[in-house]
């Protein structure tokens, strides 16, 4: 990915460079008033432009591939971590069921029978 970038950026700074070259010599146009560099800059984009999409198909084809197979670990190791997490609630969730709780006996009819804090008996 970073070969195909430094590529791109490569072609776009030639494109510059013969640019600049041919508005200095005057054989492309000036642009107007203070916008000179800004003129250098666009033109150098639009011709950079198609140039990379032409030149750089293959290399941009095995950046692209590289980064499906990125994505793809990442999904992988989602999807794992998921089913690791799952396995490991279901466990738990086994374990709760196993060693369930017993109720104090008479505790709901205890509480009824006493009276609330701040009350007189």
């Amino acid at each position: 990915m970073l070969r195909y970038t430094l590529m791109r950026l490569g072609i776009f700074v030639g494109c510059l460079v013969v640019v600049w070259g041919l508005v200095y010599s005057g054989l492309a146009p000036r642009g107007l008033g203070r916008s000179n560099s800004l003129w250098i800059v666009l033109l150098a984009l639009v011709i950079s432009a198609p140039i990379s999409f032409v030149a750089l198909r293959k290399e941009r084809d095995r950046a692209s591939e590289q980064l499906v197979r990125r994505v793809d670990q990442v999904k992988a190791n989602l999807e794992a971590s998921r089913k690791a997490e799952d396995g490991a609630d279901e466990a738990a969730r086994a374990q709760g069921a196993e060693k369930k709780p017993e109720p104090v006996q008479g505790s709901a009819q205890g509480s009824a029978q006493q009276p609330a804090q701040g009350q007189a008996s």
